[in-house]
């Protein structure tokens, strides 16, 4: 997964401060221009491993099979939600366990996961749904184009995510179908459809100006901290 932009001391000072009553869940994360969602997970993991909690890691967490399995069995048997099994067994995002449980779900092995095993050389292509290949790509996208991440959270390989995220970007959503034979290229299509296609990829280029915009400003407000 793409690491935090937040540091560790700025995570645990936040936390702190929901903790020591200085401030409500909406009032800290407008304070600090942060996703409400994310506050409440950063200090639920806080409650039981303070600092601790946000130390970072060189690379990706090793999670294995068993410990899995154990953490989709917890939600399931209602042992807790997403959000308190996450915080209880520091898992590094609730999409991570929520992925999870949609393989269990779907009669899918969870498999250990070692970082050191590259995605990149995937040993196997597996299927995938129409929605599936949209989700990936939009957490693809939201997470900042971390290919790596993608494929290993969602289990595939790092050549589908790229492949799907470069057919998404060039034909939005109509480039993720699972279609036979050669796409047809703009000069092959009408004109509304050309049209159609270029308002896709303005669209998409300036979501992406607008995510580094925030990015740089939340860059300026930590290094003015």
């Amino acid at each position: 997964m793409s690491k935090s932009p937040h540091t560790t001391e700025f995570r645990a000072k936040v936390s702190q401060e929901y903790l020591d009553g200085l401030g409500s869940y909406n009032y800290l994360s407008a304070k600090y221009n942060i996703g409400c969602k994310t506050l409440r997970e950063w200090v639920a993991k806080y409650r039981i491993y303070g600092i601790a909690a946000f130390s970072q890691k060189a690379g990706n967490t090793s999670y294995l099979s068993d410990f899995k399995n154990m953490c989709v069995e917890a939600v399931l048997s209602g042992e807790g939600s997403v959000d308190d099994i996450v915080a209880t067994y520091n898992i590094s995002s609730r999409e991570v366990l929520r992925c999870w449980i949609k393989c269990y779900n779907a009669n899918r092995e969870l498999k250990d996961y070692d970082p050191k095993r590259e995605v990149y050389m995937a040993d196997a292509r597996r299927k995938t749904t129409i929605e599936e290949r949209k989700e990936i790509v939009e957490y693809c996208i939201k997470h900042n184009r971390d290919l790596k991440g993608t494929a290993s959270i969602y289990e595939v390989s790092y050549s589908q995510v790229y492949s799907w995220v470069k057919k998404y970007d060039a034909n939005g959503e109509e480039g993720l179908s699972d279609k036979r034979g050669r796409h047809k290229t703009d000069d092959e299509v009408d004109e509304l459809e050309r049209l159609r296609r270029e308002n896709l990829r303005l669209k998409r280029q300036l979501e992406e100006k607008d995510m580094v915009v925030e990015l740089l400003k939340k860059v300026k407000e930590f290094e003015g901290m």
